[in-house]
């Protein structure tokens, strides 16, 4: 998923869940795991809508459905992938999008404002947790590159977005691993039980590879509100 209007992704998923189930419903950690699995496999946008669609009919048919609405996006996991595996197949032999470069999304002072907001609670977080001091100094190293990434944005000439979300996303990723890592056991236990629970319902319905997936976004997801980490790649600025 290269193109930068992605960026809402979240959002406009959630609305539409909320506009097909009638009401609105606070998405949970299991849902929010869901859709980073898809928007990191390059899902669209219209290829959620579609197997949202699709789910939500085969629901209505169902027993299940009789008179009570659809919670969990976790339901529409095959169908949104069949309708990805579709487009997909459905795209083949187009000719290839213009490869050229895109202007940015953000303006300088937005991005400023972004890395602001993260660098404070990055700093509450190491404050917080002197306990686990391998935390520290990873949150530590990840402020020095979000401090590098403010000075770049008053370089002279066009900001380099694509370079900019990768470093982002490298970021995340080692504060990602270093949590795994370092997390007590207590904890990764309370949040596996937690985990077990959400998704009980819903083992059956998805794929060996699509599960693995969820249960590892949901535990980043989880281990992010424990310790009020922030998401530092650009997809989670809003």
């Amino acid at each position: 998923m290269n193109e930068w209007n992605y960026f809402n992704y979240f959002t406009e998923i959630e609305e539409y869940f909320w506009k097909k189930r009638g009401s609105h419903l606070l998405v949970s950690p299991l849902d929010w795991a869901i859709m980073e699995t898809w928007q990191k496999a390059g899902v669209s946008l219209e290829a959620v809508f579609k197997g949202i669609d699709s789910a939500f009919e085969s629901y209505g048919r169902s027993r299940r459905g009789a008179g009570k609405p659809l919670k969990s996006l976790a339901y529409c996991t095959d169908a949104v992938l069949q309708a990805a595996e579709e487009a997909q197949e459905a795209a083949a032999g187009r000719s290839p999008a213009n490869a050229a470069s895109k202007p940015s999304p953000f303006g300088a002072d937005e991005l400023r404002e972004y890395f602001r907001r993260n660098t404070e609670l990055l700093q509450k977080a190491a404050k917080a947790r002197r306990e686990i001091p391998e935390l520290v100094t990873l949150w530590e190293e990840a402020l020095r590159a979000l401090e590098s990434c403010t000075v770049a944005l008053d370089s002279p000439g066009p900001l380099d977005v694509e370079n900019l979300e990768r470093r982002l996303t490298l970021l995340d990723e080692r504060i990602h691993a270093g949590m795994l890592l370092h997390a007590s056991e207590e904890l990764q236990l309370r949040l596996r039980r937690e985990m077990d629970s959400a998704l009980a319902g819903y083992r059956r319905k998805m794929k060996a590879e699509q599960l693995a997936l969820v249960e590892k976004q949901y535990l980043q997801k989880r281990l992010l509100e424990e310790f009020r980490i922030p998401r530092l790649s650009l997809f989670y600025l809003s």
